[in-house]
């Protein structure tokens, strides 16, 4: 299992592996490995991000409501960069040079452990970094000693197409975590990094009950190889590129729908009141929902504005499965009369 997960994390280097319970334990105990290994305490995420609803986890997340709201304080020495929103003025020049301010004006890189992001922002509203940003990130950190952390709890195995979505940006990173789609329903996540990072952590030091329980691998083994398999990444690009060309159609169509965003089979809409203005509109984004759980498909909300609606097809979806679905949001896109 270990193995396998190293195998998911890009690089050509010796790497080893963690087995947790869940994507927020993953994420704490990078966070846990990055501050031993740097001896530094301060961890940079950014807005629009979402790495867990543990107390550490859920200091690194931006959204308020609901995640944060009524659980303070939180945990010290985390520091919030923009994070890329093109649709919303937000470029990849914006963030690296708010990143860079934030360098200087609220803490100094000698105090930072490590930056985290998604390489495509989950519950933010399915936001794929730009193009650019990620290696530009990793070469600021590189500069001074501060580690990457790829949050890819719900970007990897297999979800754009590739083990790790931060492949397709050419980045190499210290360390990511693992979760969600990983045990193919049962609980189980992990963190991969460089094998240096790994061991410099004192015996004891990281570990839990039942990290690495039998039942939770012998799934997990079977899902990640699956990853691996050519047929399977061939039909996962397939799907995304289906999806997203059924999205653009409803889009072209359906004023409402301010823009179809993504990376492979990872997409979203998002939704406005106007596309000049591009107000959010939440409301209209859960009449569709509402919609389409009467007709018995089950969609989910995003978004700092809870205005996206999430197309996350499970990767093992058929045809039929798939037509059905893309019909079913049609028919709800039109009751929400739009």
């Amino acid at each position: 299992m270990c193995r396998l997960l190293c195998e998911c994390h890009p690089g050509d280097f010796a790497k080893k592996a963690l087995l947790l319970n869940s994507g927020a334990e993953a994420v704490e105990n990078a966070v846990k490995i990055a501050r031993y290994h740097t001896g530094r305490p301060g961890i940079v995420s950014l807005d629009n991000g979402f790495h867990g609803r543990t107390l550490l986890a859920m200091s690194l997340t931006s959204k308020v409501r609901p995640y944060k709201l009524g659980f303070g304080p939180f945990a010290p020495e985390v520091y919030r960069a923009p994070g890329p929103y093109p649709y919303r003025g937000v470029t990849s020049d914006d963030a690296v040079a708010g990143l860079e301010r934030l360098l200087k004006n609220q803490t100094d890189p000698s105090n930072v452990a490590a930056i985290i992001f998604e390489p495509v922002q989950g519950e933010g509203g399915f936001i794929p970094m730009p193009d650019d940003y990620p290696g530009r990130v990793a070469e600021i950190a590189a500069e001074h000693g501060i580690l990457v952390i790829a949050d890819e709890v719900q970007s990897g195995m297999g979800r754009t197409g590739v083990p790790a979505a931060i492949a397709h940006y050419g980045v190499e990173p210290d360390l990511c975590t693992w979760g969600k789609s990983m045990g193919g329903g049962l609980p189980i996540s992990g963190v991969t990094g460089r094998a240096e990072i790994m061991d410099s952590v004192h015996g004891g030091g990281i570990g839990g009950t039942y990290g690495g329980n039998p039942l939770s691998c012998a799934a997990a083994a079977v899902a990640v190889a699956r990853v691996f398999d050519p047929d399977f990444q061939q039909a996962a690009e397939s799907l995304g590129r289906r999806l997203r060309c059924a999205l653009d159609e409803l889009a072209a169509s359906t004023p409402a729908i301010g823009e179809v965003r993504g990376l492979g089979a990872m997409l979203a809409l998002e939704f406005v009141k106007d596309p000049a203005t591009r107000e959010p509109a939440p409301e209209t984004a859960a009449a569709v929902m509402d919609a389409a759980f009467e007709r018995g498909l089950l969609l989910m909300g995003a978004g700092v504005y809870s205005n996206c609606i999430r197309v996350l097809v499970p990767l093992v979806a058929t045809d039929t499965d798939v037509d059905e679905g893309l019909s079913i949001l049609t028919q709800s896109l039109a009751e929400a009369a739009l």
